[in-house]
């Protein structure tokens, strides 16, 4: 399949080699490849039913279902499938018509005679080319397309302050939490324990503001439950405690578990995926 029109997004890398104090900084390119802008509207939140994911979904299922009954040598059901799957393949032109020329019209017709014929030899070849083209696409779209559709947004996430009943955007409520944290490292280094506990205070109740705004997108208490749940709100307790017992190793080691099980965690969930994606926008 090819990809004429194809907006590339160009990410230039600066990677500094550490290996040897000789090695000069080196630049590479990285080309991102940024789907029709139609697509969008076969995902959330325009399209709650996620229509093209299922429709991928079961592409997959059905080229799954006709490579099993052609090794089978079962005509009637390999039949069934192959019109479940030509109803579907020609349904991504319909959904992104900037891609209907890019499709394999042409081997889905041997695909579908094959299967009529119990030329299950032609089944497997006729999938072969369709499978390359499915796989040409993925590799050129699906990850961007991924961080830009299945990602969360933090730009229209508020999180109300539980204190003044504000409500601050992500980004500037996210430093605020960083700060504390950074607060009480600096204070416990400096045995200022008045600042640890102000500063661990201030971190409790951002973390509590914070658990409210997973709702956002988290229809249910088990994923919030998962970072800021009994287990690692237990974990931030254990910090303050440790703080009012002036135990400063100990309580930055406390520290360093919320840092982890709390912030690092969440961020490898979502962090990465909503740079990439503020990046591609």
């Amino acid at each position: 399949m090819c990809y004429p029109k194809v907006l590339k997004f160009i990410l230039t890398l600066s990677i500094t080699l550490v290996i040897s104090p000789g090695f000069a900084d080196e630049e590479r390119e990285v080309n991102f490849s940024k789907a029709p802008s139609s697509i969008a509207q076969w995902y959330k939140p325009t399209n709650k039913r996620q229509v093209w994911l299922h429709t991928m979904f079961r592409l997959r299922r059905e080229m799954q279902a006709m490579g099993e009954y052609a090794a089978f040598g079962d005509k009637e059901r390999l039949i069934q499938w192959s019109d479940k799957f030509a109803k579907d393949y020609r349904s991504i032109g319909e959904m992104v018509p900037e891609w209907a020329d890019e499709l394999e019209m042409d081997w889905l017709k041997r695909l579908q005679a094959a299967a009529r014929s119990g030329d299950f030899a032609g089944v497997g070849a006729a999938q072969r080319k369709i499978g390359n083209s499915c796989s040409g696409c993925h590799k050129e779209y699906r990850a961007v397309t991924a961080a830009l559709y299945r990602g969360a947004n933090f730009d229209e996430v508020v999180v109300e302050d539980g204190e003044t009943m504000e409500e601050l955007n992500y980004k500037k409520f996210m430093g605020g939490l960083s700060s504390a944290m950074n607060r009480i490292k600096i204070a416990l280094v400096d045995s200022r324990f008045e600042v640890a506990t102000t500063a661990h205070e201030l971190m409790s109740q951002r973390l509590e503001d914070l658990a409210g705004s997973c709702g956002a997108c988290h229809k249910t208490d088990r994923q919030r439950d998962y970072l800021l749940g009994e287990e690692n709100m237990a974990r931030v307790q254990k910090l303050g405690e440790l703080i009012a017992a002036k135990e400063v190793k100990e309580g930055q080691r406390a520290l360093g578990s919320v840092a982890v099980e709390i912030c690092a965690t969440c961020h490898g969930i979502h962090r990465n995926i909503a740079d990439l994606r503020g990046f591609i926008e």
